[in-house]
């Protein structure tokens, strides 16, 4: 059947979040990448690209909220085979 794929049951919002990780980036993700990767998963889940301004706090606070984690994930990771991810200091 035509047309009822991912990108038709999320109102048309197909779209890949990058991976922010070594060795798909070839040095750790800048703290920019991370917030547009938080801001683009929570465009996903919401179904907003740009809240009202009504929802303009709990999505601002989502979105911090996701690239904390992300940060916190991505710090965590062991890489097998790679250099470890930052140097302690």
């Amino acid at each position: 059947m035509v047309g009822t794929g991912p990108a038709r049951q999320t109102g048309g919002m197909c779209r890949s979040i990058k991976t922010l990780r070594p060795p798909v980036l070839p040095e750790e993700a800048t703290e920019e990448e991370i917030r547009a990767a938080a801001l683009q998963y929570v465009r996903k889940v919401s179904g907003f690209r740009a809240p009202a301004a009504h929802n303009r706090e709990v999505f601002d606070r989502a979105v911090d909220a996701i690239a904390e984690a992300t940060a916190d994930l991505l710090d965590g990771l062991e890489i097998r085979g790679a250099a470890p991810h930052r140097a302690a200091g």
